[in-house]
Protein backbone atom coordinates (compact mmCIF):
# COMPACT_ATOMS: atom_id res chain seq x y z
CA UNK A 1 0.00 0.00 0.00
CA UNK A 2 1.05 3.52 -0.78
CA UNK A 3 3.30 5.06 2.03
CA UNK A 4 1.56 8.46 3.38
CA UNK A 5 2.66 11.26 4.53
CA UNK A 6 3.64 12.04 8.10
CA UNK A 7 2.56 15.63 9.32
CA UNK A 8 3.45 17.42 13.06
CA UNK A 9 0.87 18.01 15.71
CA UNK A 10 -0.10 21.60 13.41
CA UNK A 11 0.43 23.25 10.52
CA UNK A 12 1.37 27.71 10.71
CA UNK A 13 0.12 29.17 7.52
CA UNK A 14 1.62 32.57 7.37
CA UNK A 15 -1.02 34.93 5.25
CA UNK A 16 -0.85 35.25 1.96
CA UNK A 17 -0.94 38.18 -0.55
CA UNK A 18 -1.46 36.53 -3.97
CA UNK A 19 -2.44 32.87 -5.33
CA UNK A 20 -1.89 31.91 -8.53
CA UNK A 21 -0.86 28.91 -10.49
CA UNK A 22 -2.44 24.73 -10.97
CA UNK A 23 -2.86 21.65 -9.20
CA UNK A 24 -3.46 18.59 -10.35
CA UNK A 25 -6.05 17.05 -8.30
CA UNK A 26 -5.98 13.37 -6.09
CA UNK A 27 -8.64 11.10 -7.64
CA UNK A 28 -11.73 11.01 -6.36
CA UNK A 29 -12.79 9.67 -2.74
CA UNK A 30 -16.26 9.06 -4.21
CA UNK A 31 -15.59 7.09 -7.13
CA UNK A 32 -12.70 5.35 -5.37
CA UNK A 33 -14.23 3.09 -2.91
CA UNK A 34 -17.35 2.83 -5.77
CA UNK A 35 -14.87 1.75 -8.04
CA UNK A 36 -13.01 -1.21 -5.83
CA UNK A 37 -16.01 -2.96 -4.48
CA UNK A 38 -17.51 -3.03 -8.34
CA UNK A 39 -14.24 -4.17 -9.47
CA UNK A 40 -14.19 -7.12 -6.55
CA UNK A 41 -17.53 -8.09 -7.25
CA UNK A 42 -17.04 -8.31 -11.16
CA UNK A 43 -16.56 -10.96 -13.54
CA UNK A 44 -12.40 -10.47 -14.93
CA UNK A 45 -9.77 -8.11 -13.93
CA UNK A 46 -10.02 -4.35 -13.92
CA UNK A 47 -7.24 -2.03 -14.50
CA UNK A 48 -7.97 1.72 -12.11
CA UNK A 49 -5.68 4.05 -13.00
CA UNK A 50 -5.39 7.24 -10.67
CA UNK A 51 -7.02 6.20 -7.99
CA UNK A 52 -7.11 8.00 -4.59
CA UNK A 53 -3.76 7.18 -2.44
CA UNK A 54 -6.33 8.00 0.93
CA UNK A 55 -6.70 6.80 4.28
CA UNK A 56 -10.43 5.85 3.31
CA UNK A 57 -9.19 3.96 0.41
CA UNK A 58 -6.79 1.66 1.83
CA UNK A 59 -9.52 1.01 4.43
CA UNK A 60 -11.46 -1.04 1.28
CA UNK A 61 -8.56 -1.99 -0.22
CA UNK A 62 -7.52 -3.55 3.40
CA UNK A 63 -11.09 -4.91 3.56
CA UNK A 64 -11.02 -6.51 0.19
CA UNK A 65 -7.79 -8.35 1.00
CA UNK A 66 -8.79 -9.67 4.13
CA UNK A 67 -12.11 -10.59 2.26
CA UNK A 68 -9.91 -12.93 -0.51
CA UNK A 69 -10.07 -10.22 -3.18
CA UNK A 70 -7.16 -10.51 -4.52
CA UNK A 71 -5.43 -6.84 -5.64
CA UNK A 72 -1.70 -5.27 -6.55
CA UNK A 73 -0.48 -2.08 -6.93
CA UNK A 74 1.38 -1.93 -10.70
CA UNK A 75 2.91 1.73 -9.58
CA UNK A 76 1.87 4.99 -8.26
CA UNK A 77 -1.46 5.64 -10.08
CA UNK A 78 -2.39 1.98 -10.90
CA UNK A 79 -3.79 -0.55 -9.34
CA UNK A 80 -5.57 -4.28 -10.83
CA UNK A 81 -8.28 -5.82 -9.05
CA UNK A 82 -9.21 -9.63 -9.49
CA UNK A 83 -12.89 -9.96 -9.84
CA UNK A 84 -14.94 -12.05 -7.26
CA UNK A 85 -17.80 -12.68 -9.65
CA UNK A 86 -20.12 -11.89 -7.30
CA UNK A 87 -18.80 -13.30 -4.34
CA UNK A 88 -16.37 -13.35 -1.69
CA UNK A 89 -13.90 -15.96 -1.37
CA UNK A 90 -13.16 -15.37 2.65
CA UNK A 91 -16.80 -16.51 4.47
CA UNK A 92 -15.39 -15.42 7.92
CA UNK A 93 -13.67 -11.95 8.61
CA UNK A 94 -13.16 -8.92 11.27
CA UNK A 95 -12.87 -5.97 9.66
CA UNK A 96 -11.41 -2.70 10.42
CA UNK A 97 -13.38 0.41 8.47
CA UNK A 98 -11.74 3.17 9.94
CA UNK A 99 -13.55 6.37 9.84
CA UNK A 100 -15.05 5.43 5.71
CA UNK A 101 -18.70 5.77 5.27
CA UNK A 102 -17.74 5.32 1.34
CA UNK A 103 -16.33 1.65 2.62
CA UNK A 104 -18.55 0.54 5.42
CA UNK A 105 -21.69 1.42 4.19
CA UNK A 106 -21.71 -0.37 0.85
CA UNK A 107 -19.42 -3.37 1.84
CA UNK A 108 -22.28 -3.90 5.21
CA UNK A 109 -24.83 -4.37 2.29
CA UNK A 110 -22.81 -6.70 -0.01
CA UNK A 111 -21.56 -8.87 2.98
CA UNK A 112 -25.25 -9.07 3.98
CA UNK A 113 -26.86 -10.09 1.17
CA UNK A 114 -23.86 -12.83 -0.01
CA UNK A 115 -23.87 -14.06 3.39
CA UNK A 116 -20.91 -15.12 6.16
CA UNK A 117 -19.86 -14.28 9.22
CA UNK A 118 -18.83 -10.96 9.66
CA UNK A 119 -17.98 -8.29 11.84
CA UNK A 120 -17.21 -4.44 10.81
CA UNK A 121 -15.98 -1.94 13.48
CA UNK A 122 -14.08 1.24 13.22
CA UNK A 123 -12.87 4.34 14.78
CA UNK A 124 -15.01 5.60 17.60
CA UNK A 125 -16.70 8.20 15.54
CA UNK A 126 -17.53 5.35 13.06
CA UNK A 127 -19.77 3.94 15.82
CA UNK A 128 -21.43 7.50 16.36
CA UNK A 129 -22.02 7.44 12.85
CA UNK A 130 -25.79 6.32 11.90
CA UNK A 131 -25.98 3.05 9.82
CA UNK A 132 -29.75 2.39 10.95
CA UNK A 133 -31.54 3.05 8.49
CA UNK A 134 -29.82 0.72 5.63
CA UNK A 135 -29.67 -2.29 8.55
CA UNK A 136 -32.75 -1.87 8.57
CA UNK A 137 -34.04 -2.01 5.11
CA UNK A 138 -31.76 -5.05 4.54
CA UNK A 139 -32.93 -7.32 7.27
CA UNK A 140 -36.56 -5.86 6.50
CA UNK A 141 -35.50 -8.36 3.28
CA UNK A 142 -34.08 -11.82 5.40
CA UNK A 143 -30.30 -10.01 5.71
CA UNK A 144 -28.78 -10.49 9.33
CA UNK A 145 -27.54 -7.98 10.73
CA UNK A 146 -27.35 -7.18 14.17
CA UNK A 147 -25.58 -4.20 16.29
CA UNK A 148 -23.07 -4.79 18.62
CA UNK A 149 -23.05 -1.57 20.47
CA UNK A 150 -25.65 0.97 20.51
CA UNK A 151 -28.67 0.09 18.36
CA UNK A 152 -28.77 2.04 15.06
CA UNK A 153 -24.78 2.90 14.73
CA UNK A 154 -21.85 0.35 14.13
CA UNK A 155 -20.18 -2.13 15.14
CA UNK A 156 -21.86 -4.61 13.36
CA UNK A 157 -22.36 -9.08 13.17
CA UNK A 158 -23.86 -9.79 9.83
CA UNK A 159 -24.25 -13.79 9.59
CA UNK A 160 -26.22 -15.45 6.75
CA UNK A 161 -29.83 -14.80 6.13
CA UNK A 162 -32.24 -15.67 3.56
CA UNK A 163 -32.68 -12.95 0.87
CA UNK A 164 -36.14 -12.60 -0.29
CA UNK A 165 -36.05 -9.26 -2.11
CA UNK A 166 -38.57 -7.44 -4.26
CA UNK A 167 -39.55 -4.45 -2.90
CA UNK A 168 -36.56 -2.41 -0.52
CA UNK A 169 -37.47 0.91 1.10
CA UNK A 170 -34.97 3.09 2.51
CA UNK A 171 -34.47 6.74 4.00
CA UNK A 172 -33.26 8.75 1.75
CA UNK A 173 -32.85 12.29 4.41
CA UNK A 174 -30.19 11.43 6.36
CA UNK A 175 -27.02 9.81 3.98
CA UNK A 176 -26.98 8.88 0.20
CA UNK A 177 -24.84 6.42 1.19
CA UNK A 178 -27.73 4.31 2.13
CA UNK A 179 -29.11 4.21 -1.05
CA UNK A 180 -25.82 3.80 -2.82
CA UNK A 181 -25.22 0.62 -0.76
CA UNK A 182 -28.69 -0.66 -1.70
CA UNK A 183 -28.36 -0.05 -5.27
CA UNK A 184 -24.68 -1.59 -5.45
CA UNK A 185 -26.04 -4.74 -3.43
CA UNK A 186 -29.65 -4.83 -5.89
CA UNK A 187 -27.90 -6.87 -8.75
CA UNK A 188 -26.74 -9.46 -5.96
CA UNK A 189 -30.30 -10.15 -5.03
CA UNK A 190 -31.71 -9.80 -8.10
CA UNK A 191 -31.47 -13.58 -9.21
CA UNK A 192 -34.74 -14.42 -10.45
CA UNK A 193 -36.89 -11.37 -9.74
CA UNK A 194 -36.42 -7.52 -10.18
CA UNK A 195 -35.38 -5.41 -6.85
CA UNK A 196 -36.98 -2.24 -6.60
CA UNK A 197 -36.07 0.29 -3.82
CA UNK A 198 -38.20 3.00 -2.58
CA UNK A 199 -37.23 6.07 -1.22
CA UNK A 200 -38.88 7.69 1.83
CA UNK A 201 -38.51 11.38 2.37
CA UNK A 202 -36.58 13.54 0.37
CA UNK A 203 -33.07 12.03 -1.15
CA UNK A 204 -30.59 14.32 -0.42
CA UNK A 205 -26.76 14.54 -2.08
CA UNK A 206 -28.67 13.12 -5.48
CA UNK A 207 -25.20 14.04 -7.38
CA UNK A 208 -23.55 11.30 -5.03
CA UNK A 209 -26.35 8.63 -6.35
CA UNK A 210 -25.67 9.70 -10.38
CA UNK A 211 -22.13 8.48 -9.56
CA UNK A 212 -23.15 5.33 -8.31
CA UNK A 213 -25.71 4.57 -11.25
CA UNK A 214 -22.92 5.94 -13.86
CA UNK A 215 -20.81 3.52 -12.09
CA UNK A 216 -22.68 0.42 -11.94
CA UNK A 217 -23.55 1.11 -15.91
CA UNK A 218 -19.28 1.23 -16.84
CA UNK A 219 -19.71 -2.21 -15.05
CA UNK A 220 -22.48 -3.86 -16.82
CA UNK A 221 -25.46 -3.36 -14.73
CA UNK A 222 -28.18 -0.71 -15.64
CA UNK A 223 -30.94 0.37 -13.51
CA UNK A 224 -34.05 1.99 -14.22
CA UNK A 225 -35.31 4.96 -11.96
CA UNK A 226 -38.76 6.42 -11.34
CA UNK A 227 -37.57 9.56 -10.68
CA UNK A 228 -35.87 9.98 -7.78
CA UNK A 229 -38.28 7.81 -5.81
CA UNK A 230 -37.65 4.49 -6.97
CA UNK A 231 -35.08 2.59 -8.50
CA UNK A 232 -35.11 -0.93 -9.91
CA UNK A 233 -32.54 -3.40 -11.19
CA UNK A 234 -34.09 -6.11 -13.59
CA UNK A 235 -32.76 -9.80 -12.77
CA UNK A 236 -29.82 -11.79 -14.70
CA UNK A 237 -27.78 -8.34 -14.66
CA UNK A 238 -24.05 -9.52 -13.19
CA UNK A 239 -21.32 -7.00 -12.45
CA UNK A 240 -18.38 -7.70 -15.38
CA UNK A 241 -14.93 -5.55 -15.80
CA UNK A 242 -15.13 -2.98 -17.80
CA UNK A 243 -11.00 -3.74 -18.28
CA UNK A 244 -9.76 -0.71 -17.16
CA UNK A 245 -11.09 2.48 -15.82
CA UNK A 246 -9.97 5.86 -14.89
CA UNK A 247 -10.65 7.76 -11.61
CA UNK A 248 -11.70 10.96 -12.11
CA UNK A 249 -9.47 14.11 -9.90
CA UNK A 250 -11.86 14.94 -6.82
CA UNK A 251 -14.02 17.48 -6.90
CA UNK A 252 -14.72 18.53 -3.45
CA UNK A 253 -10.50 18.64 -3.03
CA UNK A 254 -11.63 20.82 -6.12
CA UNK A 255 -13.34 23.34 -3.88
CA UNK A 256 -10.71 24.60 -2.02
CA UNK A 257 -8.51 25.74 -4.60
CA UNK A 258 -11.13 27.19 -7.23
CA UNK A 259 -12.22 29.26 -3.88
CA UNK A 260 -8.65 30.21 -3.46
CA UNK A 261 -8.46 31.50 -6.78
CA UNK A 262 -12.26 33.50 -6.18
CA UNK A 263 -10.59 35.12 -3.17
CA UNK A 264 -6.68 35.52 -3.76
CA UNK A 265 -6.49 37.11 -7.44
CA UNK A 266 -5.92 33.48 -9.19
CA UNK A 267 -6.00 31.89 -11.93
CA UNK A 268 -6.13 29.20 -9.92
CA UNK A 269 -6.83 25.74 -12.59
CA UNK A 270 -7.31 22.67 -11.26
CA UNK A 271 -7.02 19.63 -13.43
CA UNK A 272 -8.39 16.30 -13.13
CA UNK A 273 -12.39 17.71 -13.57
CA UNK A 274 -14.11 19.19 -16.28
CA UNK A 275 -17.17 20.39 -17.56
CA UNK A 276 -18.15 16.46 -18.12
CA UNK A 277 -17.54 15.40 -15.15
CA UNK A 278 -19.98 13.10 -13.08
CA UNK A 279 -19.19 14.62 -9.43
CA UNK A 280 -21.97 16.86 -8.37
CA UNK A 281 -19.46 19.14 -6.55
CA UNK A 282 -18.25 20.58 -9.84
CA UNK A 283 -21.29 22.72 -9.03
CA UNK A 284 -19.53 24.35 -6.63
CA UNK A 285 -18.02 26.29 -9.48
CA UNK A 286 -21.58 28.12 -9.86
CA UNK A 287 -21.57 29.42 -6.19
CA UNK A 288 -18.71 30.63 -6.61
CA UNK A 289 -19.92 32.39 -9.99
CA UNK A 290 -22.97 33.40 -8.08
CA UNK A 291 -20.95 35.40 -5.89
CA UNK A 292 -18.91 36.66 -8.25
CA UNK A 293 -16.03 35.13 -9.29
CA UNK A 294 -14.65 34.39 -12.69
CA UNK A 295 -15.17 30.93 -13.15
CA UNK A 296 -14.07 29.43 -16.85
CA UNK A 297 -14.26 25.65 -17.41
CA UNK A 298 -12.30 23.03 -19.94
CA UNK A 299 -13.22 19.20 -20.68
CA UNK A 300 -10.83 18.18 -17.70
CA UNK A 301 -10.29 21.41 -15.77
CA UNK A 302 -11.87 24.62 -13.64
CA UNK A 303 -10.42 28.00 -13.09
CA UNK A 304 -11.14 30.02 -10.80
CA UNK A 305 -9.69 33.88 -10.24
CA UNK A 306 -10.80 37.24 -8.75
CA UNK A 307 -13.38 39.26 -9.85
CA UNK A 308 -13.38 41.96 -7.20
CA UNK A 309 -14.73 41.56 -3.92
CA UNK A 310 -17.16 38.23 -3.37
CA UNK A 311 -20.92 38.93 -2.97
CA UNK A 312 -22.70 37.14 -0.18
CA UNK A 313 -24.82 33.99 -1.06
CA UNK A 314 -28.26 33.00 0.06
CA UNK A 315 -28.90 29.00 -1.47
CA UNK A 316 -29.69 25.52 -0.52
CA UNK A 317 -26.59 23.40 -0.71
CA UNK A 318 -28.36 19.98 -0.32
CA UNK A 319 -26.43 19.06 -3.64
CA UNK A 320 -23.17 19.84 -2.80
CA UNK A 321 -23.07 19.47 1.33
CA UNK A 322 -19.29 18.76 1.28
CA UNK A 323 -18.00 21.58 -1.18
CA UNK A 324 -20.78 23.48 0.81
CA UNK A 325 -18.12 23.86 4.06
CA UNK A 326 -15.48 25.78 1.91
CA UNK A 327 -17.98 28.37 1.07
CA UNK A 328 -18.56 28.63 4.74
CA UNK A 329 -14.97 30.45 4.90
CA UNK A 330 -15.26 31.86 2.02
CA UNK A 331 -17.80 34.05 3.37
CA UNK A 332 -15.52 35.66 5.61
CA UNK A 333 -14.38 37.18 2.15
CA UNK A 334 -17.83 38.39 1.03
CA UNK A 335 -19.90 41.97 1.49
CA UNK A 336 -22.67 41.15 3.75
CA UNK A 337 -24.31 37.78 5.40
CA UNK A 338 -24.33 34.27 3.74
CA UNK A 339 -26.65 31.81 4.31
CA UNK A 340 -25.96 28.16 3.53
CA UNK A 341 -29.31 26.12 3.94
CA UNK A 342 -30.61 22.40 3.98
CA UNK A 343 -27.26 20.94 5.27
CA UNK A 344 -28.56 19.08 8.13
CA UNK A 345 -26.19 16.23 6.84
CA UNK A 346 -23.36 17.99 8.14
CA UNK A 347 -24.46 16.80 11.41
CA UNK A 348 -23.78 12.77 11.07
CA UNK A 349 -20.42 13.30 9.11
CA UNK A 350 -16.73 13.01 10.07
CA UNK A 351 -17.68 15.14 12.86
CA UNK A 352 -20.82 17.51 13.75
CA UNK A 353 -19.74 20.06 11.11
CA UNK A 354 -22.39 22.40 11.64
CA UNK A 355 -21.20 22.89 14.98
CA UNK A 356 -17.78 22.72 14.18
CA UNK A 357 -17.87 25.16 11.39
CA UNK A 358 -19.45 27.47 13.50
CA UNK A 359 -17.26 27.60 16.86
CA UNK A 360 -14.37 27.70 14.77
CA UNK A 361 -15.64 30.41 12.47
CA UNK A 362 -16.46 32.82 15.60
CA UNK A 363 -12.36 32.23 16.59
CA UNK A 364 -11.52 33.73 13.52
CA UNK A 365 -14.04 37.28 14.62
CA UNK A 366 -17.21 36.35 12.60
CA UNK A 367 -20.68 36.58 13.58
CA UNK A 368 -22.22 32.52 13.33
CA UNK A 369 -26.13 31.58 13.29
CA UNK A 370 -25.65 27.54 13.80
CA UNK A 371 -29.80 26.43 12.89
CA UNK A 372 -30.83 22.26 12.52
CA UNK A 373 -29.81 22.59 9.46
CA UNK A 374 -28.29 25.73 7.69
CA UNK A 375 -25.56 28.20 8.71
CA UNK A 376 -25.20 32.12 8.40
CA UNK A 377 -22.11 33.79 8.17
CA UNK A 378 -21.41 37.16 8.98
CA UNK A 379 -17.61 38.30 8.04
CA UNK A 380 -15.91 40.46 10.44
CA UNK A 381 -14.32 43.68 9.51
CA UNK A 382 -10.69 42.16 10.34
CA UNK A 383 -10.26 38.32 9.94
CA UNK A 384 -8.36 37.14 13.27
CA UNK A 385 -5.88 34.78 13.94
CA UNK A 386 -6.03 32.13 15.43
CA UNK A 387 -5.83 28.28 16.10
CA UNK A 388 -7.99 26.11 14.32
CA UNK A 389 -9.24 22.79 15.99
CA UNK A 390 -9.65 20.07 13.11
CA UNK A 391 -11.55 17.24 14.80
CA UNK A 392 -10.34 14.69 13.13
CA UNK A 393 -12.03 15.94 9.50
CA UNK A 394 -10.14 16.40 6.68
CA UNK A 395 -12.32 18.96 5.62
CA UNK A 396 -11.94 21.36 8.07
CA UNK A 397 -8.16 21.48 8.38
CA UNK A 398 -8.37 22.01 4.39
CA UNK A 399 -10.99 24.88 4.63
CA UNK A 400 -9.71 26.86 7.01
CA UNK A 401 -6.30 27.09 5.00
CA UNK A 402 -8.44 29.88 3.10
CA UNK A 403 -8.43 31.97 6.21
CA UNK A 404 -5.13 32.79 5.65
CA UNK A 405 -5.82 34.35 2.22
CA UNK A 406 -5.71 38.36 1.21
CA UNK A 407 -8.88 39.28 -0.73
CA UNK A 408 -10.40 42.03 -2.07
CA UNK A 409 -12.55 42.60 1.14
CA UNK A 410 -9.82 41.85 4.25
CA UNK A 411 -6.76 40.71 4.81
CA UNK A 412 -6.28 36.89 5.88
CA UNK A 413 -4.58 36.18 8.99
CA UNK A 414 -2.08 33.85 10.80
CA UNK A 415 -3.54 30.69 11.34
CA UNK A 416 -2.38 27.36 13.11
CA UNK A 417 -4.30 24.34 11.94
CA UNK A 418 -3.82 21.19 14.31
CA UNK A 419 -3.73 17.65 13.76
CA UNK A 420 -3.40 18.38 10.09
CA UNK A 421 -2.69 14.50 9.39
CA UNK A 422 -6.66 14.17 9.23
CA UNK A 423 -6.07 15.70 5.88
CA UNK A 424 -4.35 11.81 5.19
CA UNK A 425 -8.51 10.48 4.82
CA UNK A 426 -8.95 12.12 1.25
CA UNK A 427 -5.61 14.52 0.61
CA UNK A 428 -2.50 13.56 2.23
CA UNK A 429 -0.62 16.43 0.32
CA UNK A 430 -3.13 18.92 0.32
CA UNK A 431 -1.06 21.22 2.29
CA UNK A 432 2.12 21.06 -0.36
CA UNK A 433 -0.41 21.69 -3.03
CA UNK A 434 -1.63 24.38 -1.57
CA UNK A 435 1.83 25.87 -0.51
CA UNK A 436 2.40 25.14 -4.30
CA UNK A 437 -0.26 28.01 -5.51
CA UNK A 438 1.34 30.52 -3.04
CA UNK A 439 3.06 33.39 -4.62
CA UNK A 440 3.57 36.38 -2.11
CA UNK A 441 3.88 36.02 1.64
CA UNK A 442 3.03 38.63 4.56
CA UNK A 443 5.61 37.81 7.04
Amino acid sequence: MTQQKQYPHYIDLKPVLHVEGVVRLPGSKSISNRTLLLAALAEGTTTIHDLLASDDTQVMLGALRALGVKWEQVDERTHIVHGAAGTLPVHEADLFMGNAGTAIRPLTAALAVIGGDYTLHGVARMHERPIGDLVEALNAVGTQIEYTGVEGFPPLRIRRGHIHAQTMSVRGDVSSQFLTALLMSAPLMAKANPVTIKVEGELISKPYIEITLNLMRRFGVTVKQGGWESFTVEPGQNYVTPGSINVEGDASSASYFLAAGAIGGGPVRVEGVGRDSIQGDVRFADALEAMGATITRGNNWIEAKSNGVLKAIDADFNHIPDAAMTLAVAALYAEGTSTLRNIASWRVKETDRLAAMATELRKLGARVEEGPDYISVTPPAEIQPATIDTYDDHRMAMCFSLASLDGAARRGNRMRINEPACVAKTFPDYFDAFASIERTELF
